[in-house]
């Protein structure tokens, strides 16, 4: 069983695999406790009803060939279960995670989202396709480069503006990565054609 707020269908709107069909399952449950987290509604577990894996992966299996799994912070559960199903549906799955708990799953993408007040632990580091920087100030830029020594070389790096400051930090970063050519741009593009 996992607390499960939404499961729904729709495209992928930021870092690397941003303009693709996914089905994005939101586990309820998070710790982290950033200020500016836009679901916020995620954080308290007990709001969202334990739901079995067995009825996640059967929904999942009919929408999209990628699933995206998402929060809240997954990490807080043991992934192993869901995952280990949705591999036997032959599901590509994608997380999104801070990897501020131990890492576990089998993940055919992992986007680390690290956050300042609760930082990755090693393994996430090691495994990470993806780093995906919130930029909420100019602070954010040292975090980023800091994060950035500590994962892979084929690791690919993304700089994405906090939503309610994008007006005043995207033209910072958009400097910076013209200066800092291993960084890419990361838009919540969803948000901008109004999808969830």
């Amino acid at each position: 069983m996992l607390p499960l707020m939404e499961a729904f269908y729709t495209i992928q709107g930021e870092g690397y695999h941003k303009g693709s069909a996914a089905y994005f399952i939101r586990i309820g449950g998070c710790d982290v406790g950033c200020h500016w987290c836009d679901v916020k509604e995620s954080w308290d577990a007990e709001l969202h009803p334990p739901t079995s894996i067995s009825k996640i992966a059967e929904e999942a299996k009919f929408f999209s060939n990628t699933i995206v799994v998402t929060g809240g912070e997954p990490l807080m559960w043991n992934m192993d279960p869901l995952t280990k199903l949705l591999k036997e549906k032959g599901i590509q799955i994608h997380l999104e995670t801070s990897g501020a708990y131990n890492v576990t799953g089998y993940w055919d993408w992992f986007c680390l989202s690290p956050k300042k007040n609760k930082e990755p632990n090693n393994s996430a580091y090691e495994i990470a396709d993806e780093l995906k920087i919130i930029v909420y100030n100019k602070h954010d830029f040292n975090f980023a480069e800091t994060q950035a020594k500590k994962v892979n070389d084929k690791c690919k790096l993304f700089l994405q503006p906090e939503w309610s400051r994008r007006d005043k930090i995207m033209p910072e970063i958009v400097d910076y990565v013209m200066k800092n050519t291993k960084w890419k741009v990361s838009l919540q593009t969803h948000k901008y054609l109004n999808i969830p």
